[in-house]
C-alpha cells in the first residue's frame, strides 16, 4: 500500500507544518480519519487495524493545536501527529476490547497515563487499533475482530499481538501508535511490518490503563517510521506514575538528542545462540550485513554466550500463562465484562460467559496457568520457570558488564501467510524464540528495519540494551537507520 499521505513526513515535520501554516491539524486529522475509512476496511484486501475511531476526540484536539498555531503560542512536542492506540489501553472516547469479545461493550472512563502523556503532549489519538485478544498471539489471527493484514503483504500476518498497531503505521494511516510487549509483541509485529518497534525497560512508561495479560512482563511502547520519533514518543511517556507503584523513579534521558546521536565507539555483543539453526538465510545474512555496517562506523563487535537461551521459551510460556490464569480470572460475568444470558445459578454463568466471552488461544493459556500454579505443579512449573528467568536475567547482566548493546535478529523467519499457523501453536509460540528472553530480563529491546527478502518482506534487526539504556540503545538503532 502506498504511503502517500502527510503522516509520511516526520514528528518534527508535521510539527514544524503546523507552526509555519503549511498544513492545519484539523486537514491532517481529517485527511488521515477519511483515508482510515476508505482504506483499511476495503471488501477482499482489508489491513482492519482500526476497530474504533475517535473521530470527536481527534477534531477536537486538532482544533486546539490549530488555535495555538494561529496565535503564534509554542506548540507541544506532538502537535498534530497521528497516533493511534492499542485496544489493550484505555481511552476516553473509543471502547476498549482488548481484541476479545468478552470487553465488546466496555468504554472507559478515563485514560491510560501513556494516552494521557501522549494527549498533553498534543497528539491527534485517532482511534483503537485490532490486536490478539488480551495481547495473546503472534500473527493477531486471535482477535475476535477478524485478522489484520500485513500492509507489505496483504497475504500474511502483520506479526502479534500488536499487529494491528506495526500495520496501521506501515499503511500509512497513523504516524506513530502504541502498543504493548509481553514477550515480543511490539518487536516482531514491527520487524514484520517493516517499521520501528520499541520495546522500553520494564518500568519506564506506566502500565496504569494497560489491560493486563501478565503484570510481570507486560510494557507499553511505541511504533513508528523512524528511530527519532519513538524516541519522541518515548520522551514524553517515559517517567514516574504514581497510579503505576511499578513505575521507576530512575532518571529520564534526553531520548530524543540520543536518536540524532548514532553510535560510534561503542562495544556490540552478538550471541552466538540466536544465530543456530533455525534462523532463515535471508535474515542471517541481513543482520550479519548490520554488524558489518556498525564495525565500518566505529564500532566493535564481539560474540558473547547467552547460555539459558534454550530455556527462554518454555520459561516464558509457563510465567506468562500462570499470571494470564490469576488476571483473566475477573472476567466470570459478574464483575466485568461479557455475561452469559439465560444462566439458572451462579456456576453456570460464569461457565457460559468464558465460553462465549474468551476465544480459543485465551482459553488455551489460561487452562496451562491454572495447571502450572496447581498445587501438585506449583514447584515442578511455576517456581522452576522463576528461577530460570533469574538464570536468563544474569545471562544478560553478565554480558552488559562486557558490552554496551547486543544485537539479534528480531524474528527467525519472515511474515508467514495469513492461516498457515494457526493449527500449530507450538510453531506460533516458537516464533518469539529472540524477543522472550528480554522480555523475561526486563531489559529494553527496538526492532528496526534492515533489508528484505528476495519476495520483498521486511526483515528487522533487534538491539538490546541494559536497563533504563534507551539512550544507548536508541544510538546504535539511529546507526543502523543511518546505514
Amino acid at each position: 500500500m502506498s504511503q502517500d499521505t502527510e503522516t509520511t513526513r516526520s514528528v518534527a515535520a508535521i510539527r514544524s507544518a503546523i507552526a509555519n501554516g503549511d498544513v492545519t491539524a484539523t486537514a491532517l486529522a481529517q485527511q488521515q480519519l477519511a483515508r482510515v475509512r476508505s482504506h483499511d476496511q476495503v471488501p477482499g484486501a482489508e489491513i482492519n487495524s482500526f476497530l474504533s475511531l475517535a473521530e470527536e476526540r481527534a477534531l477536537s484536539q486538532a482544533a486546539r493545536i490549530d488555535d495555538l498555531a494561529k496565535a503564534g503560542d509554542p506548540l507541544p512536542s506532538l502537535a498534530g501527529v497521528p497516533v493511534g492506540v492499542k485496544d489493550l489501553l484505555t481511552m476516553q472516547g473509543a471502547p476498549a476490547t482488548a481484541g476479545s469479545a468478552m470487553l465488546k461493550n466496555y468504554h472507559p472512563p478515563y485514560d491510560a497515563t501513556g494516552v494521557a502523556r501522549l494527549d498533553a503532549a498534543g497528539a491527534i489519538l485517532m482511534g483503537k487499533l485490532n490486536c490478539d485478544a488480551f495481547g495473546m498471539g503472534s500473527s493477531n489471527e486471535n482477535s475476535a475482530y477478524g485478522p489484520v493484514r500485513n500492509p507489505r503483504a496483504l497475504d500474511r500476518v502483520p506479526g502479534g499481538s500488536s499487529g494491528g498497531s506495526a500495520a496501521a503505521v506501515a499503511a500509512g494511516f497513523c504516524t506513530a501508535s502504541l502498543g504493548t510487549d509481553t514477550g515480543g509483541s511490539i518487536r516482531q509485529p514491527a520487524a514484520f511490518c517493516g517499521v520501528v518497534g520499541l520495546l522500553p525497560t520494564y518500568g519506564r512508561i506506566s502500565r496504569y490503563g494497560l489491560i493486563a495479560f501478565a503484570s510481570s512482563l507486560d510494557r507499553v511502547g511505541p511504533f513508528a517510521n523512524s528511530v527519532a520519533d519513538v524516541a519522541e514518543l518515548l520522551q514524553v511517556m517515559a517517567g514516574p506514575d504514581p497510579m503505576d507503584a511499578t513505575s521507576s523513579h530512575a532518571a529520564v534521558d534526553d531520548y530524543v538528542a540520543a536518536a540524532g546521536t548514532p553510535a560510534t565507539g561503542m562495544r556490540i555483543g552478538v550471541p552466538q545462540e540466536y544465530f543456530a539453526e533455525g534462523l532463515d538465510p535471508e535474515i542471517r545474512a541481513a543482520v550479519e550485513r548490520t554488524l558489518d555496517q556498525l564495525r565500518s562506523a566505529g564500532n566493535t563487535v564481539q560474540p558473547i554466550q547467552l547460555p539459558h537461551t534454550q530455556y527462554a521459551v518454555p520459561t516464558y510460556y509457563v510465567l506468562c500463562t500462570a499470571e494470564a490464569s490469576s488476571n483473566l480470572s475477573r472476567f466470570d460475568g459478574v464483575r466485568y465484562g461479557h455475561r452469559a444470558a439465560g444462566a439458572k445459578n451462579l456456576q453456570q454463568l460464569f461457565r457460559e460467559s468464558r465460553e462465549e466471552g474468551f476465544g480459543a488461544e485465551v482459553k488455551r493459556r489460561i487452562l496451562l496457568g491454572t495447571y502450572a500454579l496447581s498445587a501438585g505443579y506449583y514447584d515442578a512449573y511455576y517456581r522452576k520457570a522463576q528461577q530460570v528467568r533469574t538464570l536468563i536475567a544474569r545471562d544478560f547482566l553478565s554480558s552488559f558488564a562486557e558490552v554496551d548493546a547486543i544485537v539479534t535478529p528480531s524474528t527467525p523467519a519472515p511474515a508467514w501467510k495469513l492461516g498457515e499457523r494457526v493449527d500449530d501453536p507450538i510453531s506460533m509460540y516458537l516464533a518469539d524464540i529472540y524477543t522472550v528472553g528480554p522480555s523475561l530480563a526486563g531489559i529494553c529491546g527496538i526492532s528496526v528495519p534492515c533489508g528484505a527478502t528476495g519476495t520483498g518482506l521486511p526483515i528487522g534487526v533487534q538491539v538490546l540494551a541494559g536497563h533504563f539504556q534507551e539512550a544507548k540503545l536508541l544510538r546504535v538503532a539511529a546507526a543502523i537507520e543511518a546505514t
